[in-house]
């Protein structure tokens, strides 16, 4: 699936308005992403820091959790952090890859210009997966 730049621009400024409510008092580093779901729809997520590190969680998590309890079905993940090319972490990416490694993932900075594009299989290339269950 090939994402029209109209749609990618469209996700990298629901991204950039998210990055901008990050909480992150701790590191200072702010990020903010953006999925596309399947039926056309946007959520957003931010990152949420705590000063017990371990409870943070990032932008693209929150972002999916969104998605999920709407009911929607991701399709692409747009991420804006500090610098072009900063990819999801690892749990971030395991949890992408629960929705398919064919996911798309599309990075770049909070000031333009130049993104990246990835697949969620790009990135993990060997994600830990049960069976796939049917939820839906």
């Amino acid at each position: 699936m090939e994402l029209a730049q109209v749609t990618i621009d469209r996700l990298f400024a629901a991204a950039r308005q998210a990055q901008a409510n990050a909480w992150a008092p701790y590191s200072r580093f702010r990020v903010g992403a953006a999925v596309l779901a399947e039926d056309g729809r946007v959520f957003v997520g931010c990152n949420l820091e705590n000063a017990s590190f371990g409870l943070t969680v990032c932008a693209e998590r929150n972002a999916l959790a969104a998605t999920v309890v709407a009911g929607a079905k991701p399709i692409a993940v747009a991420v804006v952090g500090p610098q072009v090319g900063l990819p999801p972490c690892g749990a971030c990416r395991q949890v992408l890859a629960e929705f398919g490694l064919d996911l798309h993932v599309l990075l770049t900075a909070q000031e333009p210009p130049g993104y990246q594009v990835f697949t969620v299989g790009d990135l993990l290339p060997s994600s830990f997966a049960f069976e796939q269950p049917s939820l839906r």
